[in-house]
């Protein structure tokens, strides 16, 4: 997949994530995205928020950093806020960063996660 396929898909899951969960529209922040590969490669993307900037590059000034394996990402993209919390509990989207930005993130989330009925919020397949 291409570079500009990739960020593609970011935009468009960084749109679903907004529309899911409004709150996250007034984050002012910078994530660093890696999106492990098989055979080791494992590109990195800067996304700045709420510009929805994004490049292929480090993020050296990130307060957030998102780790994934790219075939999850795949699995991912574009889908629902219930999808991406799932595979967050079970261990396959890795969040780290500035303790305070994932404390309030993980409470907007919770917050969003008891509004939302499962259904509504979730588009990926099985996995």
């Amino acid at each position: 997949m291409s570079a500009s396929d990739t960020r593609k898909q970011i935009l468009e899951t960084i749109d679903r994530l907004l529309a899911d969960v409004p709150a996250f529209r007034r984050l002012r922040l910078v994530l660093q995205v890696t999106l492990r590969a098989r055979g080791g490669d494992a590109p990195i993307w800067r996304v700045e928020l709420p510009a929805r900037k994004v490049v292929r590059e480090p993020a050296p000034d990130a307060r957030l950093y998102v780790e994934l394996a790219r075939e999850e990402f795949n699995r991912l993209a574009g889908a629902g806020f219930h999808d991406w919390a799932e595979s967050f509990q079970r261990g396959r989207v890795r969040v780290t960063g500035d303790l305070a930005v994932v404390r309030l993130l993980g409470e907007v989330a919770r917050r969003a996660l008891a509004r939302a009925p499962a259904g509504r919020t979730s588009r990926a397949g099985a996995g």
